[in-house]
């Protein structure tokens, strides 16, 4: 029987230890990243976890060999806030690096969401221990599902794993690992109604759907118009049909860019 236990015990602390929120939160912001930014919104996506992911771990590892607090997990309440506190920090920052350095709006809009989840969550560990691997796991889950379809949902799996696993080890109860999850899954559900709300102010501002990507086409296929005309010839008289062949053999022209360069 000690052995069974001691082998549970083992399975939970490395389910703790793979699935803990520092991964989720890479694995989101990048995923959001790419789908409303291409590759260059990847690009976004590794500066976004930096600041949301990165930082804060390196801050609680050396909080650990420091002796600030018992291992990465930091289950006392006031060490626990102030990681919290920490993260709000990181999170501001980037935040403002995002919006300053003309990331995908989406990935910013989602950035302001994640800063009022973790405010909420910092509130709530104030007088309850609520578990905010559940949260971030199943925020996780519901936020990628909903961009990239049902394929994602047996990930959900891992989050009743992450579940257990807390359980297991004794750091929470049943009932805060599932306030945690439903807290994560509401968080997600409204950033993502935000991010969609921006698609409208986009498209009545020239961006298309993809925003960012197809932005940052319609700018290059401009610079390309304008670089290929002979001097004094003003690009308004041209359809995109009737563009350069040099040009319109390097870029993928659509009817939006058109719009936007002749504009």
């Amino acid at each position: 029987m000690k052995r069974g236990l001691a082998r549970r015990r083992a399975v939970a602390a490395a389910a703790t230890y793979l699935l803990e929120p520092k991964n989720w939160i890479i694995a989101t912001v990048i995923g959001v990243g790419w789908h409303y930014g291409g590759r260059g919104g990847l690009g976004w996506g590794l500066v976004a976890a930096l600041f949301a992911a990165i930082l804060p771990t390196v801050f609680i590892t050396v909080g650990v060999r420091r002796g600030r607090w018992a291992d990465r997990n930091v289950g006392a309440r006031g060490p626990r806030l102030m990681v919290l506190a920490f993260i709000l920090s990181s999170v501001a920052a980037g935040f403002l690096v995002l919006a300053a350095g003309g990331a995908p709006s989406q990935l910013t809009w989602y950035f302001g969401c994640m800063l009022a989840s973790v405010a909420m969550l910092a509130a709530i560990t104030v007088a309850w221990k609520i578990s905010i691997h559940c949260a971030v796991a199943a925020g996780a889950v519901t936020l990628l599902v909903l961009l990239y379809g049902l394929w994602v949902t047996p990930a959900y799996l891992l989050v009743g794993l992450t579940a257990w696993s807390r359980v297991e080890l004794r750091d929470h109860t049943c009932a805060q690992v599932v306030a945690g999850a439903i807290l994560g899954t509401a968080a997600a559900a409204a950033s993502y109604a935000l991010m969609r709300l921006r698609q409208p102010w986009d498209r009545a501002h020239g961006f298309a759907a993809d925003g960012y990507l197809a932005h940052s086409r319609a700018v290059a296929s401009a610079l390309a118009v304008a670089s290929s005309l002979p001097s004094g010839e003003n690009a308004t008289k041209f359809t995109a049909l009737e563009w350069p062949v040099s040009v319109l053999t390097v870029l993928p022209l659509t009817g939006s860019h058109s719009r936007t360069v002749l504009s």
